[in-house]
Parts: structure tokens; sequence; C-alpha cells
């Protein structure tokens, strides 16, 4: 089995082929293709984490989706002074999927 473990939107993922991840936002090329920067390289029994050897690993997705996360809110609150702070955040996300590790 073969799988890499990515640098992806400040995270990191282990993918292999056929693999649906959700990501921070990330513009494609386009036909809707990104690569991702490889970290770690299992294949089989083989362990690459040479940083010279996996600079020759490409990873490649292709965008399925934009969608936004969850709404998140924030609030803050001090007791009796009238103070009362309301916000709210939803993240924008890339759904991909990994079409080949090579």
């Amino acid at each position: 089995m073969v799988y890499a473990v990515v640098r992806a939107g400040g995270r990191q993922e282990k993918v292999s082929v056929g693999t649906i991840v959700t990501l921070d936002r990330i513009k494609a090329d386009a036909n809707g293709k990104i690569e991702l920067a490889a970290l770690l390289l299992v294949d089989g029994d083989k362990v690459t984490t040479d940083a010279k050897a996996l600079a020759k690993v490409k990873v490649t997705a292709e965008v399925l989706n934009d969608l936004r996360g969850p709404k998140i809110i924030i609030q803050k609150y001090k007791n009796k002074t009238g103070y009362k702070k309301r916000q709210g955040f939803r993240a924008d996300l890339t759904r991909v999927q990994v079409t080949e590790i090579k």
C-alpha cells in the first residue's frame, strides 16, 4: 500500500490514491488540479523521509468543490460592565480527491 503525508493548509494529512480530503481554500489551475508537498512517503516496507528524495515525489489532487465550514460563534462577556461582543466565523474550504502519487 502506498500512502503519503502531505502539507496542506498549515496541517498535515495522510493521503493515498482516491482519498477525499477537506483543506483550507486552495486555488487550482485551469484544469482543476493541484500539487501537494510530500513530507513522508510509505511504499510497502520502504519509508522515505529524505528531503532530496521527497522533492521528486509528486502528489496530485483534483478539486471536487469549494465549500464553507460550520459557523463558529465567538462571544465575549464581562460581568457588571455591560460589555458584550458577539462575532461569527465560517472557514472557506476546498474538497479535493488525490489522483496520483509518484
